[in-house]
């Protein structure tokens, strides 16, 4: 699907015959077309499109290349929607193409600086990139709270698993931040070299903004990797911890089993049978009682003295 938008200095606005063309999960005829009507290489416009692809700036005889990436929009709580995917940004002459997998939101995102040129559109778009980011962070941080209150009371291993995923989603997003900073510094080289007219200041400003959310992601990733083993070491204690409890619970009733089932013969009526039933059913229940109460006493010295 095609969109065509124009820049003003205080927003992007649609338009039948803009300079911004953004093609969301553009189909092979509409690549074809691209690549015949703009001169550009299929291969680097299909590469927008690959998740895997990695980020770069490139600069070809007639056009420049950015293939960028950007986190997905999520739902909070949901890991499947934590997930980085790729664009391509394409500008010959006073055009830019946008190729997205899927439906950019950023484009009505609201423009922290002034735009002048496109550029300035590119870097509209990298401020917001880096925004979302620090944003789903923060978000990864909150699931993986929530995550490991629930490690510290339950047995499953299904919460660990969830561990486990949202750390490989954190590496994902570290690794797309990094390669996003090459790609910025590589063009904020170009920019120097060929004395572009642009807002230096708000570029560095979003390289700096990348490295802030690069040593975050990295800090995250190293407490979860720390913590890891520390969490499976909390289900298996508490499955331990069961265990003990099921334990006391049978070495208590063993010895309760045995004297119901002895007393409860038909010779204990005949040996009481001169005694009222609620006094020698009262005693047998007093002394049921007794036991067990005394059993829970010396499982708990001993419980108490092996901690020690």
């Amino acid at each position: 699907m095609l969109e065509q938008y124009e820049f003003t200095k205080d927003s992007l606005v649609k338009k039948f015959d803009g300079t911004i063309l953004i093609y969301s999960n553009p189909d092979d005829e509409e690549i074809n077309t691209i690549a015949l009507n703009y001169s550009i290489d299929i291969h680097s416009l299909y590469s927008a499109l690959d998740t895997e692809e990695l980020s770069r700036f490139e600069i070809e005889k007639d056009y420049l290349v950015l293939i960028w990436k950007i986190p997905t929009s999520m739902t909070i709580n949901e890991l499947s929607s934590l997930n980085v995917i790729t664009i391509g940004f394409f500008i010959k002459d006073s055009t830019m193409i946008i190729i997205s997998p899927e439906t950019l939101t950023y484009i009505h995102e609201k423009v922290h600086n002034q735009i002048e040129s496109l550029f300035d559109v590119l870097f509209h778009f990298q401020h917001h990139t880096i925004k979302h980011f620090t944003e789903h962070l923060k978000i990864i941080k909150m699931i993986s709270k929530e995550i490991q209150n629930k490690i510290n009371k339950s047995i499953e291993t299904k919460h660990l698993v969830q561990m486990f995923n949202l750390s490989e989603k954190l590496i994902y997003y570290l690794h797309a931040i990094d390669t996003n900073i090459t790609s910025l510094e590589k063009l904020r080289s170009y920019l120097i070299t060929n004395n572009q007219r642009v807002n230096f200041d708000f570029l560095n400003d979003i390289i700096i903004d990348h490295h802030q959310a690069k040593k975050q992601a990295e800090i995250y990733t190293e407490v979860f990797a720390g913590l890891m083993d520390a969490r499976g070491s909390i289900v298996n204690n508490n499955m331990n911890i069961l265990i003990k409890n099921l334990t006391k619970i049978n070495v208590i009733f063993l010895p309760l089993n045995l004297i119901a089932g002895i007393f409860g013969m038909s010779e204990y009526s005949m040996m009481t049978q001169g005694i009222p039933w609620y006094i020698s059913y009262g005693f047998f229940a007093i002394l049921i009682m007794f036991v067990s109460l005394l059993l829970s006493l010396l499982l708990n010295k001993y419980d108490e003295r092996w901690r020690r």
